[in-house]
C-alpha cells in the first residue's frame, strides 16, 4: 500500500502525528488538575482517533485510487452538505461554546463540516477539470462557484463556525485560481470577500471582540484578550529551549482549551523557540511535498485535489498557530494532528492520505 508513496511525505506525518500526541499528553495535565475522570478519557479518545481510527483513515485514503472523487464529486458534496444539516436537528444536535458544530451519535460526538472541507474541495476541482474551456463563460466559472460557495457559507456561519468557514474558502479559492479562473472572476471574488467578513464582524459582536483583541492586546484583558494574553506569556515563558516537556505554568488553569485551540502555546511554552521551529518546519515540509506531488500529477484532477488538500492542512495550522502568536485574529481553529478532536484529526490524515495517493500515480515515481 505505502510502496510507491511519496516517501518523504509519509516519514513527515507520521513524525508530525507522533509528536502531536507526545504534545498533546503534555497539555492534557492541565485537566487532570481540574478533572481526573475527563483526563482519562481525552486521553483515551484522543489515542483510540489517532492510532486506530486515524491510521484506518490514513490506509483508506492511501489505498483508494483518487479518481474516485472525481467520479462521485456531486454524490459526496451533496452528502456532506446533508451530514453538515444534522447539526442542526434536535436530538442529534450538541450545543458547546455557543455553537452547533457538532452531533451526538450513540457515545462519539462528529464534526459533519471536516467532511465538507474535503468534499468542496473535491468538487471544485472536478468543475475546474470539467469545465475550465469554458471559463470565460460565467455560466460555467464564477457563478457555479458562488453558488456552491453561498451554500456552503450559509450552513457554516449559522453554527457559526467562522474559523472552518475560513478553511474551506481559503482552500476552494485556492483550488479554484489554480484550476483557470479568470482574473476578473478572481477579483470580483477578493473584493466580495472581503465585503463579507467586514459584514461579518459588524454583525457579530464576538467577531467584533476579536478584532479588537487582535489590534489592542490590552482590550479586556480579562475578558476577550485573556487568550491571547496567555499565549503569549506561555511562548515568552518558553525562550529559546523551553521549559521542560510537562513543565508548563499556564495550561493550569490559565489557558483557555490547553488541548484544544492553545496546544501550540504549551509547546512554546515547554520546548520554546527549538520546538516551535521543528513543528512548523513539518508542516512546511507537508506543505511542499505537497506541491511537488501536485505538480508531478498525472492528470489535471489530481493536480488540483492536491493543491486543495494541501491547502486546507497550511491553512488550519497557518490560522491556529498566528492566532496563538498574535499575528492573527483567534479563529478557534485546532492544530491539525496536535489539537483534541477526533473527527478534525481523523479527516485530515485521510485527506493526507489521499495527497499519498495521488503521488503513488505521479511521475515521481
Amino acid at each position: 500500500m505505502f510502496d510507491r508513496v511519496d516517501k518523504p511525505l509519509l516519514i513527515t506525518i507520521i513524525i508530525l502525528l507522533i509528536s502531536g500526541l507526545i504534545i498533546f499528553g503534555s497539555a492534557a495535565l492541565g485537566v487532570l488538575s481540574v478533572n481526573e475522570v475527563k483526563f482519562y478519557a481525552v486521553i483515551k479518545t484522543q489515542l483510540i482517533y489517532a492510532l486506530i481510527g486515524g491510521s484506518i483513515a490514513l490506509c483508506i485514503g492511501t489505498y483508494i485510487p483518487y479518481q474516485f472523487y472525481k467520479r462521485y464529486a456531486y454524490q459526496l458534496f451533496g452528502f456532506a452538505l446533508i451530514f453538515t444539516t444534522l447539526v442542526f436537528v434536535p436530538g442529534l444536535q450538541r450545543y458547546h461554546g455557543g455553537a452547533h458544530r457538532w452531533i451526538d451519535i450513540g457515545p462519539f460526538s462528529l464534526q459533519p463540516s471536516e467532511a465538507l472541507k474535503f468534499a468542496f474541495v473535491g468538487v471544485v476541482a472536478f468543475w475546474c477539470t470539467k469545465y475550465r474551456h469554458l471559463f470565460r463563460d460565467m455560466r460555467y466559472g464564477l457563478l457555479p462557484y458562488l453558488l456552491a460557495a453561498g451554500v456552503v457559507s450559509v450552513l457554516l456561519l449559522s453554527q457559526p463556525d467562522f474559523g472552518t468557514y475560513l478553511v474551506i474558502m481559503t482552500a476552494s479559492f485556492v483550488t479554484y485560481f489554480v484550476g483557470g479562473a479568470r482574473k476578473k472572476h478572481i477579483y470580483t471574488l477578493i473584493i466580495a470577500g472581503i465585503i463579507g467578513v467586514v459584514v461579518l464582524i459588524s454583525l457579530r459582536p464576538y467577531m467584533l471582540e476579536r478584532v479588537k483583541t487582535f489590534l489592542d492586546s490590552g482590550h479586556d484583558p480579562r475578558g476577550a484578550s485573556w487568550q491571547l494574553n496567555q499565549s503569549l506569556i506561555a511562548l515568552g515563558g518558553g525562550g529559546l529551549t523551553g521549559r521542560g516537556l510537562g513543565q508548563s505554568v499556564q495550561k493550569f488553569n490559565y489557558l483557555p482549551e490547553p488541548i484544544g485551540d492553545s496546544i501550540f502555546a504549551v509547546l512554546g511554552e515547554e520546548l520554546g523557540f527549538i520546538g516551535v521551529i521543528f513543528l512548523i518546519t513539518l508542516y512546511g515540509i507537508v506543505g511542499v511535498r505537497g506541491y511537488v506531488i501536485s505538480k508531478y500529477s498525472r492528470d489535471q484532477y489530481g493536480r488540483l485535489l492536491a493543491i486543495g488538500v494541501v491547502t486546507i492542512i497550511l491553512t488550519q495550522a497557518t490560522l491556529n498557530i498566528g492566532s496563538m502568536l498574535g499575528v492573527l485574529p483567534l479563529s478557534g481553529v485546532p492544530l491539525p494532528l496536535v489539537s483534541h478532536g477526533g473527527t478534525a484529526l481523523m479527516v485530515a490524515l485521510f485527506e493526507l492520505g489521499v495527497l499519498l495517493n495521488i503521488s503513488k500515480q505521479s511521475t515521481l515515481v
